[in-house]
C-alpha cells in the first residue's frame, strides 16, 4: 500500500509529433470519375466511357493508399499559442437598439397587407403596359393576354396570328389567374425584402429585382411558355417588369411598418397559449 501522500503527480506530456494519414488526391479523381459516368446520361456514351475510366482509375489509386498498409505522415506538434489579453471590459455596440441588448434586424417590417397592396398595384402598371404594347405593336391589346394564357391554356398553343389578336374568354381567365397569383406572390417578397435595404429600397425593388426576374425567366422561358418565348419583344417586357417593380415598391414603402418582436417564443407568436411563458387567461370567476 501507498500513501496517498507520497504519490506525486505526473503531468501528461504532449507529444512532439503526431502520425496522420498522408494527403491524398485520389478521392477527387474518383469524384470526377463519378460525374462524368452520370453526365455521359445527358450528353453522350463517350463520356461515360470516359467517366468509368477515371473512376476505376481513381478507385484503384485509393486502395493503394489505403491497402495493404495505410500511408501516414509525421506531423510536429506545436505548443499552443497564448491569447493576447485585452483592455477592453465591454463589448462595443451598435447605437441601432440601445434599449435592447440583443436586437434581431429589420427592427421594423411591412404587415403582410403591404405586400398584397403592392403586388396588385404593381400588377396594374405591368397590365397597362403590356396592353399598351400590344395596341401599338400588334393592334390588339388581347395578343399579351393570350401569349401569357399560354403558360397553363394548351389551346393557346395553337393559335395563329389572328387568333392571337381575338378576345377569348378563356384564355382571359387563364391570364388573369396567373398574372394575378404571381403578382401577389412577388409583391409579398418585396414586402418581405424591402426592410432589409433600408437605405436604397427603390433600388432594390425597380431595378435590381426585375434584372435578376428577367434574366432567370430568360433562360427558362422556352420551358414555361414556348409561345411567348418565340414572340416575345424582351424590351418591352423589361419595361414591364421595371414598371412593376418601381410601383410596387413605392406603394410598399408608403404603408406603416409595424415593430417585430425581439425575441419571443414561437408559441407566443403562433397565438397559442404556453402555461408559465405567457400569462393565462383570467377564469371565469376572476375580474378581467
Amino acid at each position: 500500500m501507498v500513501s496517498t501522500a507520497s504519490r506525486t503527480e505526473v503531468p501528461e506530456r504532449t507529444p512532439s509529433a503526431i502520425r496522420l494519414p498522408a494527403p491524398t488526391a485520389w478521392p477527387i479523381v474518383l469524384a470526377f470519375g463519378v460525374t462524368l459516368l452520370l453526365g455521359g446520361l445527358a450528353t453522350s456514351s463517350s463520356i461515360s466511357i470516359l467517366g468509368m475510366i477515371v473512376l476505376l482509375t481513381g478507385c484503384i489509386g485509393w486502395f493503394r493508399d489505403v491497402l495493404p498498409n495505410e500511408k501516414e505522415e509525421t506531423i510536429a506538434v506545436e505548443a499552443d499559442v497564448k491569447a493576447a489579453p485585452t483592455r477592453r471590459r465591454e463589448v462595443e455596440r451598435l447605437a441601432i437598439a440601445p434599449e435592447l441588448p440583443r436586437a434581431l434586424l429589420p427592427l421594423e417590417s411591412y404587415r403582410v397587407s403591404a405586400g398584397i397592396k403592392g403586388g396588385i398595384a404593381g400588377s396594374v402598371a405591368m397590365a397597362v403596359l403590356a396592353c399598351l404594347y400590344g395596341f401599338l405593336k400588334q393592334g390588339s391589346v388581347w395578343y399579351p393576354i393570350n401569349l401569357l394564357a399560354a403558360t397553363a391554356y394548351g389551346q393557346s398553343l395553337r393559335f395563329g396570328s389572328t387568333s392571337l389578336s381575338s378576345f377569348h374568354l378563356d384564355s382571359f381567365l387563364t391570364a388573369v389567374v396567373i398574372h394575378g397569383i404571381t403578382s401577389l406572390l412577388v409583391g409579398l417578397l418585396y414586402g418581405a425584402m424591402l426592410p432589409m435595404f433600408p437605405r436604397r429600397p427603390v433600388l432594390l425593388g425597380g431595378f435590381l429585382a426585375p434584372i435578376l426576374w428577367t434574366g432567370l425567366l430568360y433562360s427558362l422561358l422556352g420551358l414555361i411558355n414556348p409561345l411567348l418565348n418565340r414572340l416575345i419583344d424582351w424590351r418591352w417586357f423589361v419595361a414591364s417588369q421595371f414598371a412593376f417593380g418601381v410601383v410596387a415598391g413605392l406603394v410598399v414603402m408608403r404603408q406603416q411598418r409595424v415593430r417585430t418582436r425581439q425575441f419571443v417564443p414561437f408559441l407566443i407568436r403562433a397565438g397559442i397559449e404556453a402555461p408559465g411563458i405567457s400569462q393565462e387567461k383570467p377564469g371565469k370567476d376572476e375580474p378581467r
